[in-house]
């Protein structure tokens, strides 16, 4: 049975050239376009135009994309310019998933936080942006501003209080995720947010952290001249114990804990010191002692060089942190695994002696604060302290006496030997010197410069009338002349050497071509260096004056000096003694 339409029904279904049924796509002037094309003969005429209309229309839909994307972007611009502003607040805690409690404005809020903030990014502390619901949307990190106080107490259950200026209440605050860990301890500045509810950031101290050297300092025994007395001894106080420690351990020996070296100014006390700190802490690294189950292994060292003076501060209780925290550094380095050297070099300039009186002297203070600290250490496996002064009559006794500085080691001036090896340490072969001069004394560089350092210690200790430096006139009625001999120190020939470099290569400069060491250059440089040196003290300042000589000012009555014009002229002390 055939499949047969009534007469009068139109079959409107789109056809291609082949009969078939083109398929329906709609509306799309494009689509009929096509389907226009499909119908029409390869010939006919009509198609060229339908290709110009199918162009035409390409262009107008990719034009009206292009405006609804601007039209788009514009309307995102234009809502996001009149949308309500997201407000900043404070995360303070994480009481549950996907809760928080926030502070916004100074109001405290419990809020929802948003599933695609990560939970990484959620820590106390941290400023938070809230929606319109005060939803958490999004972490902005810490903020990087805020006051600064300093740490009162550290509470077991990790709080933190801080003490105010006077008339203010004192603060308790948390902390924040990424201090929790954190040691903190009494004087730590610490940075809180503004809203003064959390705690932020530990701040390095920079006046501690100023004072101490990543390394113990490479200065060895064999780059300090004379001083062999004193190094002997020193060596025999903190080497020996560790050498020879079951020696030691028979004796029932306690090890020093504490040195002083004094002496005359420019003698050597720093570099002593330098060497003491780098030698004993290559022996402590090197050592296996039997105590490793209570101080942890020495891998390294710490030198915390202190001048006297930086210590000394305006504000009551300043001075006496400073101490505490000296010490508190150093215990911190050595359970680091350092072994600390506290070298406090003018050490008189803290630690003087008490005076009983009504007006606060800082040593009433000061000096207990610092026995009481020494007092907290056991021995060279924890901490080594070594103090030098030029006046060691100013100390405290109290901190000089044995348990607390046990090793008291004078550094004396340098006589003619020592004086000799003093210059060897600077007048070395790697200097360069006039031919004329390697000529003239033997034809070697080594020869050359034993002369010439034979040459500058006789121009030092030559008792001669212009070597005259001082007439000192005793109470038994004697004089004694003091020479540039009696006076020499390592810094003054030091010094020396340094004024004929200046003079060598002023010399070369002016040639133009490379001139060496001459002579003339050291002789020369000796006589500047002592009559830029050669002075009288004023009056008042005497008897400190000749301390410093290394002369008791009890037994002399004037000074004098030789200086041209100045013969004459003496200073009377016995006013002041």
């Amino acid at each position: 049975m055939s499949d047969r339409r009534p007469p009068d029904s139109r079959d409107e279904t789109p056809r291609n050239q082949s009969g078939e049924a083109a398929p329906n796509t709609g509306s799309d002037p494009l689509d009929l376009i096509e389907q226009c094309l499909a119908s029409f003969p390869d010939a006919d005429p009509r198609q060229k135009l339908l290709y110009k209309l199918r162009h035409a229309i390409v262009l107008s839909q990719a034009a009206h994309q292009q405006r609804e994307v601007e039209f788009r972007k514009v309307g995102e611009v234009v809502a996001k310019l009149t949308a309500p502003a997201n407000r900043i607040g404070t995360l303070l805690d994480l009481p549950g998933e996907g809760l928080a409690r926030i502070l916004v404005g100074g109001a405290e809020y419990y809020a929802n936080v948003d599933p695609r903030v990560p939970d990484a990014d959620l820590k106390v502390g941290t400023q938070i942006l809230v929606n319109e619901a005060y939803a958490v949307i999004r972490t902005l990190g810490y903020d990087r501003n805020g006051p600064i106080l300093k740490l009162a107490e550290a509470m077991p259950d990790g709080r933190l209080r801080f003490e105010q200026e006077m008339g203010r209440q004192s603060l308790i605050l948390q902390r924040s995720t990424d201090l929790a860990g954190v040691e903190l301890k009494a004087g730590d500045e610490i940075r809180i947010d503004p809203s003064y509810r959390i705690a932020i950031e530990k701040l390095e101290d920079r006046k501690a952290s100023r004072h101490v050297l990543d390394e113990v300092p490479k200065v060895t025994w064999e780059q300090i001249g004379g001083q062999r007395a004193a190094i002997a001894a020193i060596r025999k106080a903190i080497e020996y114990p560790l050498l020879h420690a079951k020696t030691f351990e028979q004796f029932k020996f306690s090890q020093p804990k504490g040195f002083l070296l004094y002496g005359p100014p420019g003698c050597g006390k720093t570099l002593i010191g330098q060497a003491a700190a780098g030698s004993l802490s290559r022996l402590v690294s090197e050592s296996k002692p039997e105590e490793e189950n209570r101080r942890p292994p020495v891998t390294g060292g710490a030198f915390l060089h202190i001048k006297g003076p930086e210590i000394l501060n305006m504000w009551l209780g300043e001075s006496e942190r400073m101490v505490r925290e000296l010490f508190a550094q150093a215990r911190a380095r050595r359970r680091e695994g350092a072994l600390p050297f506290i070298f406090i070099d003018e050490a008189e300039s803290i630690l003087g002696t008490r005076r009983a009186m009504r007006s606060f002297n800082i040593s009433n203070t000061l000096v207990p604060m610092f026995c009481s600290e020494m007092d907290g250490i056991e021995s060279l496996q924890d901490v080594v302290i070594i103090l030098a002064s030029n006046r060691p009559d100013l100390i405290d006794p109290a901190v000089l006496r044995p348990g607390r500085i046990d090793r008291k080691i004078k550094v004396t001036r340098p006589n003619r030997e020592a004086s000799a090896e003093i210059l060897r340490v600077y007048l070395n072969e790697d200097l360069p010197l006039d031919p004329a001069v390697v000529a003239e004394r033997g034809g070697e560089n080594a020869t050359a410069f034993r002369s010439l350092i034979e040459d500058v210690i006789e121009a030092i200790f030559r008792r001669a009338e212009e070597n005259r430096l001082l007439a000192v006139r005793l109470r038994s009625g004697q004089s004694k002349v003091l020479y540039r001999g009696d006076l020499v120190s390592g810094a003054i020939l030091s010094s020396i050497v340094q004024r004929a470099k200046e003079k060598a290569i002023d010399r070369t400069i002016q040639a133009g071509k490379p001139a060496g060491l001459l002579a003339q250059d050291l002789l020369d440089a000796v006589a500047e260096e002592f009559r830029e040196g050669e002075m009288l003290p004023p009056d008042d300042a005497a008897e400190e004056w000749l301390k410093l000589l290394d002369h008791h000012p009890e037994q002399v009555v004037g000074v004098s000096s030789f200086r041209q014009g100045r013969q004459a002229e003496e200073r009377l002390v016995n006013q002041i003694i």
